[in-house]
């Protein structure tokens, strides 16, 4: 019997149209969609359904969308097979997508998770607009040697650092717009395989989000916690956590750290973990897995 983990993804995947088919035939997807537009004050299965593209994509829509989704896509899973859902080792997700984790793991509510991440959204909205700034994805190139041309490139009083490490040669920078903006030219002379500005509000998992840090904190200080049922990957440290409290301080610190996501399926894999589930909107954290073990499988339940 294979040893099953699920995966949650983060901003970014999400696109107009997703969900469509759980909310009109999954009932209980449906009821989370319906509860999820109560408490954030807005038809989210509309806006997920018909866009705008625009307005789904801001930091403050976008991450209660996900949620909700990969939330809904796991309804649709219990549906299929309950077993399969009973039987889930481990979990974890990319940055939002670790609430989405922390929620299937019974440490915190629906509900709770949702009034987290709405607030989460609007705080990393509102620090982005103080900032010019944003992230790049350099991929084709080395932890080191990336780690290398931001030291080059950054000037004082400037930040600019590695992000998220997704998976070998592909690792995402985040910072000031203008010492992103010169990473590009020497990245491509290192033989980056490409660069790309992401499209995002700003420089998310690095200090330019500090002023987040108060909001998001105030928030989780109101929200009960438990101890996981199974084991949650911590995008922070990729260790687990058993310790309610120890798991609200890293998730206030997450938003100022890097995403350590090629250590976190490395962790798994290392736990014995071997097969995979992507649960939400897009394929992204399949094909980081490939990249990080080609021979694992992975399967998708998306909505």
């Amino acid at each position: 019997m294979s040893n099953v983990a699920f995966l949650f993804p983060g901003q970014g995947a999400q696109a107009v149209g997703m969900a469509g088919e759980l909310v009109a035939n999954v009932p209980a997807a449906k009821a989370l969609f319906d509860q999820a537009s109560e408490i954030l004050g807005y038809d989210l299965a509309k806006l997920c359904l018909s866009g705008p593209a625009e307005k789904l994509n801001t930091t403050d829509h976008s991450q209660p969308a996900i949620f909700v989704a990969s939330l809904a896509a796991l309804e649709a899973l219990k549906q299929e097979n309950s077993d399969l859902v009973e039987t889930c080792r481990a979990t974890a997700g990319l940055s939002l997508g670790e609430y989405t984790a922390l929620v299937f793991a019974g440490v915190m509510s629906f509900e709770d998770g949702l009034r987290v991440v709405q607030e989460r959204g609007l705080a990393m909205q509102a620090a982005a607009e103080l900032t010019e700034s944003g992230m790049v994805s350099v991929v084709g190139l080395d932890t080191e040697q990336v780690e290398t041309l931001v030291n080059q490139v950054r000037q004082e009083d400037e930040i600019l650092q590695l992000a998220n490490y997704l998976c070998p040669g592909n690792i995402v920078v985040s910072g000031h717009t203008a010492a992103c903006n010169r990473l590009e030219e020497p990245a491509n002379e290192a033989g980056a395989r490409m660069v790309m500005p992401l499209t995002v509000a700003g420089a998310f998992h690095t200090p330019l989000m500090q002023p987040a840090v108060a909001r998001l904190t105030a928030v989780l200080e109101n929200i009960p916690l438990q101890s996981p049922r199974i084991p949650v990957i911590s995008n922070v440290d990729a260790d687990t956590h058993s310790d309610p409290e120890e798991i609200r301080q890293l998730l206030v610190q997450q938003v100022v750290s890097p995403v350590r996501w090629d250590d976190s399926i490395n962790r798994l894999l290392a736990d014995g973990i071997d097969q995979f589930y992507e649960i939400g909107p897009g394929r992204v954290l399949r094909g980081l897995l490939k990249r990080i073990a080609s021979k694992v499988p992975c399967e998708n339940i998306s909505c």
